[in-house]
Formats: C-alpha cells, sequence, structure tokens
C-alpha cells in the first residue's frame, strides 16, 4: 500500500461517502468502523468498482486503547497513512442530569481521546515524509454552547480549536488540518441520540454532498469547512451574540425537541 487514507465511522453516512471519494481518487484505505458487516459489504463494494485494497479493521472508538489498536495494527501491516478521517462521532440528547454518563464518557472518547491520539500517532510520519491531510469531522454545534447536549457541543468545539491550532503549528511541513462542520445532514446520528425528529427540519444535507465539500476543502489545506450558506450564518452569526444569549436560543430549541420527544 503506497496513497492509503484511514477512516473511522467508514461504514456508514459521511465515513461510507468519504471511503468512495477517496478511493475514486486511487487511495488504497484503512476502514474502521465497529459494524463489521457494515465494513465488510463497503470494501467489496469499493474493491469492485475502484480496483483499490481495502483493508478493515472493526474497533470501538470508545474505547480508550482505540488509537493504540489501530497503531499497532498499522505497524504490524506496515502501512503508512497519509491521509486521517477522524469522522467518527455520535451524540447525547437529554438533561445532562437525566443522561448516562456512560454515554458521555463513550462519545468524548471518540471525538477526543481517539481523534487526538490518532493524530498524535500518524503526525510524525506525515511530517517526515512532507505530506499529509487531516480532516477532523466536527459540526456547526462547534461554534454554539448546546443545552440539552451540552457535552456534544463542548466535544465538537474542542475538535474545532485543537485542529485551527494544529494546522498553525503545521504551517510549512506539508502537512494540514480541515475542521469540516456540517449542519444537520441525512445520516442515523440524530436517531441515535434520541432526536430523531428535531423541530427544524429544514436545511438538511446529503452525506455525499458533505463529503465531496469537506474533501475538496481538506486537499486546498482549507482549516475551516463549513458547508452551505445557512451552515455559515449559524457558524458567524453567534460571535456577534453573549453566549449566554447563544446558550438561550439553542436551548429553546432542544427543550421543544425534548418536549416533543417525551410526549410522543
Amino acid at each position: 500500500m503506497n496513497k492509503v487514507a484511514l477512516i473511522t465511522g467508514a461504514a456508514n453516512g459521511i465515513g461510507l461517502e468519504f471511503s468512495k471519494i477517496v478511493a475514486a481518487k486511487g487511495y488504497d484505505l484503512l476502514l474502521i468502523d465497529i459494524n463489521k458487516e457494515g465494513l465488510e459489504e463497503l470494501s467489496n463494494e469499493i474493491q469492485a468498482a475502484f480496483h483499490v485494497d481495502v483493508k478493515i479493521k472493526v474497533e470501538d472508538l470508545s474505547n480508550p486503547t482505540a488509537a493504540s489498536s489501530i497503531k499497532a495494527f498499522l505497524d504490524h501491516n506496515k502501512v503508512k497513512i497519509a491521509l486521517l478521517f477522524n469522522n467518527a462521532g455520535f451524540g447525547n440528547f437529554g438533561y445532562f442530569n437525566e443522561t448516562e454518563l456512560s454515554k458521555d464518557q463513550a462519545m468524548l472518547n471518540v471525538h477526543v481521546v481517539t481523534s487526538t491520539s490518532l493524530t498524535k500517532m500518524l503526525l510524525p510520519d506525515m511530517i517526515e515524509n512532507g505530506f499529509g491531510r487531516i480532516l477532523n469531522n466536527a459540526s456547526v454545534a462547534a461554534f454554539v454552547p448546546g443545552p440539552l447536549m451540552s457535552t456534544y457541543h463542548a466535544s465538537k468545539a474542542y475538535l474545532l480549536y485543537f485542529s485551527v491550532a494544529l494546522a498553525d503549528e503545521l504551517k510549512g511541513t506539508g502537512v494540514t488540518v480541515t475542521t469540516l462542520c456540517p449542519g444537520m445532514t441525512r445520516t442515523g446520528f440524530a436517531k441515535a441520540n434520541g432526536n430523531d425528529n428535531p423541530d427544524i427540519k429544514m436545511n438538511i444535507a446529503s452525506p455525499i454532498d458533505v463529503a465531496m465539500y469537506g474533501y475538496e476543502m481538506m486537499e486546498k489545506g482549507k482549516p475551516i469547512a463549513v458547508p452551505g450558506f445557512v451552515n455559515k450564518l449559524s457558524a458567524f452569526i453567534p460571535r456577534l451574540l453573549p453566549r449566554r444569549i447563544v446558550a438561550k436560543m439553542v436551548g429553546n430549541i432542544q427543550r421543544k425537541n425534548h418536549a416533543k420527544r417525551m410526549s410522543s
């Protein structure tokens, strides 16, 4: 394997589309997900369509040792990564004092611990080779405090600020870092986080459009990629308002979503 892309959360949604886009560009793949059946199906589809080498690794990315396990797999197979997509993620919807601690911990491990650790472990080879592209999939949620999804918004804010800072550190190395910040997308995310009937249903993007935009911005080395005009407004306007006002606005929307879920 020469040009290799590693994609987490590859079995569905945006990660699945990233996998197809990168394969079409001639990259071999290492696909990571907890969904073995989904990985195997995607691997077969990609190999038949694009004739690239695809390796899969079933991994629970909420495990604090997940990144080390992936790195050991890479070392054993003598694989060097050129493109890293820290794409995997999920949410936890509800009042913080009522949601399960274990789910918050798992989410923080996926978004913060595993993404940071994989980046840390793979970055030295990228710098040595003088080339690398890292895409961290955050969200427009990264720009605002989010009552009833407090840990989700906070973890995405971490990804955003970590990525932008790292992008600055890496200037001149040939390695770039892009933070993708999509809005609502037609994936299984909303259902998985317990908010599958949100109050606001407009401006919902397709996974392929989000993935293609993210890939193009990553190729250009853009530090922040926010797809869609409405999402760009959602990222910009909160900068003009006090955080407590923004939190109240987001909280009002989320409380309506919570009431709808509880009454259904």
